[in-house]
């Protein structure tokens, strides 16, 4: 995964990323954000998220599955999809931190948070949006492989 860090978001996706979910039957197009009917999640290059948030540590480990549970968040919180599949999202990012290398109890802690406290962050708001980042300077560069 390729990313840099900004100053208003904390990250942005330089490269897309595509994983498979347990999410299917959608056919959802946005300019950042794509979600196949057979559960391909695609995050296009220069998709901004905050990292892993909570009291945690922004580990290797742990970007790839935050950048994935964000782009779902949003999805549910702008209307594309139901706010059935958080929990989808939820178990998707503790599956992507252990294939990442997160320690299996680590990641058991970050699913654990995420079902107790982000529930208001999946709420759905009126209308659907993205926000678009212009002219952000380059901070620091990483690629995770």
């Amino acid at each position: 995964m390729i990313y840099r860090e900004l100053p208003k978001y904390k990250y942005e996706l330089l490269k897309t990323e595509a994983v498979e979910t347990t999410i299917t039957g959608y056919d959802i197009d946005t300019p950042y954000i794509a979600l196949w009917p057979n559960g391909r999640l695609f995050v296009f290059g220069h998709y901004a998220w905050d990292g892993p948030s909570g009291p945690t540590i922004d580990t290797p480990a742990f970007m790839r599955g935050s950048l994935v549970h964000d782009a779902l968040y949003q999805l549910i919180r702008e209307g594309w999809i139901d706010k059935k599949h958080r929990k989808d999202a939820d178990e998707l990012l503790r599956q992507i931190c252990i294939e990442d290398g997160m320690c299996k109890v680590r990641a058991w802690y970050v699913y654990r948070g995420v079902r107790m406290f982000a529930g208001k962050a999946a709420e759905q708001k009126n209308g659907r949006g993205v926000v678009e980042l212009k002219g952000s300077p380059m901070v620091k560069t990483y690629i995770l492989v």
